[in-house]
């Protein structure tokens, strides 16, 4: 059995890199690197065989980097725990895998081995990019007509103006499934740079994510396919869209009932029937804000429920007052009458409503509110781009 010290220099066709001591337990405070060269005109493939590290869903304390080439090169991947990645595969045959571990507990760490294989050798499987136009689109390589091949790796980093921020969602999408989206997967980050603490989500499968909204002024997405299973991939859809600015207009006046602070929860309100009626079309204009989102607290107060909601997507803002924390966005409604329309805790719901002065969503029992299914975006998004 080789023994593994703390990173190293290493070259040819292929070989083993480890943790220091594997398998004891790796030693604390500790930053490793080694540096992976295969034949020219190759690129690099490395393939975890064991993986024994600290466990944290953002892997903050003890974990294993990879990046392209020797220095300054973007970053791959992540990892820690115990779940394996699938094979992780260099755009050049330079890879740099570096392994950190803080002062407390410790596994038996891991160890890989790494390979050469025949670099990309069509056009078309070229992907990513820098993206600045005010709106675009960005896909797979193979896209429609085949299946994404395997081994690629892309990033797109798309970069509006300061003041505006990025919409981004997903038309088509079939990546190969896998529960915790080990082998091929699609990731996005705020900012320009793989960074787990400003990862969004990370996705596989045949479902769409749900459309996403950027912190700031950059989104980094990032498509990696291992080199087994592939799938049909999918195609994005992107644009620039204002940042929400405090406005002193008037809110717009409405046929239903008017959207002051001062409607309490009377009885004549109150007994009205529990029942939506018309359509996500008929009520939508007729609304001062439309939202989707995910009830994340409920507090009833003088016989009103009063709810934060953490925004999926706004499709009609009106004058909603939104806060921002962090990747987050949410906003705060008042149910006039908690019962009517009934909203739980921890469902996702499309919510259409009157706004207070103050800037929060009111909802009243002839308000529009029914469950949000992925199906809904469709819909919501065509009224979103006409006029009322």
């Amino acid at each position: 059995r080789p023994t593994f010290t703390c990173g190293g220099v290493v070259s040819g066709e292929s070989g083993f890199i480890g943790s220091e001591g594997f398998p004891g337990v790796y030693p604390p405070n500790s930053k490793c690197t080694w540096k992976i060269t295969v034949p020219e005109g190759k690129v690099v493939v490395l393939s975890f065989r064991y993986l024994d590290l600290e466990s944290d869903n953002l892997c903050r304390y003890d974990f294993v980097d990879i990046y392209n080439g020797h220095a300054n090169g973007q970053r791959i991947g992540r990892f820690c725990g115990t779940v394996k990645p699938g094979a992780l595969v260099s755009n050049s045959n330079k890879m740099l895998v570096q392994m950190t571990s803080d002062a407390n507990t410790a596994g038996s760490g891991f160890i890989a081995k790494f390979s050469a294989a025949e670099p990309h050798e069509r056009g078309d499987q070229y992907c990513g990019g820098r993206l600045e136009k005010p709106s675009g689109s960005f896909q797979t390589p193979n896209w429609p007509e085949r299946d994404y091949p395997a081994g690629v790796t892309c990033s797109w980093h798309i970069v509006a103006p300061k003041n505006q921020l990025i919409e981004l969602k997903f038309e088509k999408f079939d990546v190969e499934r896998d529960n915790y989206c080990r082998y091929d997967y699609v990731a996005v980050f705020n900012g320009g740079e793989i960074n787990d603490a400003k990862r969004i989500g990370k996705y596989c499968g045949d479902s769409p994510p749900a459309p996403i909204l950027s912190e700031r002024n950059e989104l980094l997405i990032q498509f990696l396919s291992d080199l087994s299973l592939t799938a049909d991939g999918f195609i994005g859809h992107y644009k620039f869209r204002p940042k929400k600015l405090p406005t002193t207009t008037v809110p717009p006046t409405t046929t239903t009932v008017p959207a002051t602070s001062t409607v309490k929860p009377t009885a004549a309100l109150c007994q009205q029937k529990c029942k939506r009626s018309g359509t996500l079309e008929s009520n939508y204009c007729s609304s001062n804000f439309v939202i989707t989102g995910t009830v994340i607290t409920t507090i009833t107060r003088a016989g009103s429920l009063h709810a934060t909601i953490s925004i999926i997507n706004v499709y009609k803002e009106g004058n909603l007052a939104i806060q921002q924390a962090g990747k987050s966005m949410s906003a705060k409604i008042i149910v006039v009458c908690k019962q009517c329309p009934l909203i739980r805790r921890g469902l996702n719901y499309i919510i259409m409503g009157q706004v207070e002065d103050d800037g929060r969503g009111k909802v009243f029992p002839s308000s529009f509110v029914m469950s949000f299914k992925t199906k809904n975006s469709k819909i919501l998004n065509a009224l979103k781009n006409k006029t009322c």
